[in-house]
């Protein structure tokens, strides 16, 4: 699909270059039969290099390429109105690529809000000299968080203040779904400065993809999603989703194990492979129990979320499962999990998540 629109874009340069070749006389076109002045033969140069550069600005998915389009798209426009009786078909043309500079300027103005929130989570973290002291924090954990402390290797690993993990995924929309969509993420968590913000890029299709950001700053948490980075979805906040982003939250401790011994969270044991733990920020609450093995891995977490922000919606048992592990930066973690509600219609999975990438400051 891509490489079909640099194309469209190249003949549509050259189409213009055409314009120029008549006005100097290089070549005649039948097709351009309304004589074309030197001086505007200058416009239809510059405008068919315009969609040159647009075209490779595209290619290499340059953040201002839009703006590139953009001035392309409105000059040869001026041209085809000027000269309509020969031209006049290429406004089609012209509206087709018009539609794709829309979306990318939905793009450039989504990535700019996810950028400014990203670099405000990472000053602030940056900002946060304290640090959580694990090895001093493991005898008041309850035995299988011990064991998993331990056991994970954040020990050798103390001063993580924040960290950014790259995911591979697979998710559904709806519980009678079939096919999985694919999409890919990128996660920037804060510790000491409880805070993350999730980007995610879902193509439904050649023509239709999702842009979503989940956020989680200041106590607050706020959920956005956009159809082609441009036509609002979903835009979602309050308390509901404040407690909800909490317990989300929570169960990302497992690839970032400092969060275990942060002042906001208090763990109360529950057995042998069991403890529950709950974090209060910003006088919000929110709690979620984790599942370790004999060994001292972790193997599940549940918290009972809201599924949804209206008045009416309902708590429901939210379960993350270990499927595998790896190694990342020396610590042993989930790096392939599933979500799943458990609704009163039955069981939905609702997620396939891979971790690529982790990396810690």
């Amino acid at each position: 699909m891509k490489v079909g629109f640099i194309i469209l874009i190249t003949l549509h340069a050259f189409i213009h270059f055409a314009g120029f070749a008549k006005a100097v006389e290089l070549k005649e076109f039948k097709e351009l039969a309304l004589p074309i002045s030197k001086p505007l033969g200058l416009v239809w140069l510059l405008t068919g290099v315009l969609f040159l550069f647009y075209a490779l600005a595209f290619g290499f998915n340059h953040r201002y390429s839009w703006l590139i389009g953009f001035l392309a798209i409105q000059t040869s426009q001026f041209l085809i109105f000027y000269f309509w009786k020969d031209a006049r078909f290429g406004t089609l043309l012209n509206m087709v690529l018009f539609s794709v500079v829309i979306c990318t300027i939905g793009e450039f103005v989504f990535e700019r809000r996810v950028s400014a929130d990203t670099n405000a989570i990472l000053m602030n973290s940056a900002s946060n000299s304290s640090t959580i002291n694990m090895e001093q924090s493991l005898p008041s954990f309850p035995e299988p968080v011990r064991k998993w402390i331990v056991r994970c290797g954040v020990l050798k690993k103390q001063d993580i203040r924040y960290g950014r993990i790259t995911q591979h995924a697979f998710m559904k929309l709806k519980p009678d779904q079939n096919d999985w969509y694919e999409a890919t993420a990128v996660q920037y968590t804060s510790i000491n400065d409880p805070a993350f913000i999730w980007t995610v890029n879902m193509k439904l299709n050649s023509l239709l993809w999702f842009r979503g950001c989940d956020k989680y700053m200041n106590g607050e948490g706020s959920m956005m999603i956009k159809a082609n980075a441009l036509i609002p979805v979903v835009n979602s906040h309050g308390d509901k989703l404040n407690e909800g982003t909490i317990q989300r939250f929570l169960g990302e401790m497992v690839w970032f194990p400092t969060l275990a011994g942060s002042p906001y969270v208090t763990w109360q044991a529950i057995d042998s492979l069991t403890a529950q733990a709950t974090m209060t920020y910003k006088g919000v609450t929110g709690s979620g129990t984790f599942y370790f093995n004999q060994a001292g891995d972790f193997v599940k977490f549940v918290a009972t979320r809201y599924k949804d922000t209206d008045k009416d919606s309902k708590r429901f048992p939210w379960v993350l499962t270990v499927n595998s592990y790896k190694e990342f930066e020396g610590i042993r973690m989930p790096s392939d999990m599933n979500a799943m509600w458990k609704l009163d219609s039955g069981d939905f999975t609702w997620l396939k998540l891979v971790i690529e990438d982790v990396k810690y400051q």
